[in-house]
């Protein structure tokens, strides 16, 4: 049980890693403004606020990654990153899109019932 919670912990850090690259560098870019239904002039006025959302994307990355270096004793760090994500989750799907809700909350909510269940 244990691998599969780290399976599922590596598959959230990689998502927001994917989120970071599409917010900093894609942005204005055919995959980003695909990714987030933008038009190039919706791109290019809100770059600067996508870079910070995709600057905090990658912090989560990049808690859950040292969760998973620390293997059993990164259990906190873990729950502690996948409840931001859970929280940013369900806070997206309420003021933004309900796609937010399955991208991030619920596979976030699934790897946090896996870890709790490996511990």
């Amino acid at each position: 049980m244990s691998l599969l919670a780290d399976i599922a912990v590596a598959l959230i850090a990689f998502l927001h890693v994917y989120i970071l690259v599409l917010e900093m560098f894609l942005w204005e870019r055919p995959a980003g403004r695909k990714a987030f239904g933008l038009s190039a002039e919706q791109a290019k006025s809100t770059r600067v606020m996508a870079a910070n959302q995709g600057l905090y994307n990658g912090f989560l990355a990049a808690g859950l990654i040292w969760g998973l270096c620390l293997g059993s004793e990164g259990m906190a760090i873990k729950v502690f990153f996948l409840s931001c994500v859970l929280v940013a989750g369900v806070f997206g799907a309420l003021t933004a899109s309900r796609k937010i809700l399955f991208v991030q909350a619920i596979p976030a909510m699934m790897a946090m019932a896996l870890v709790y269940a490996a511990a």
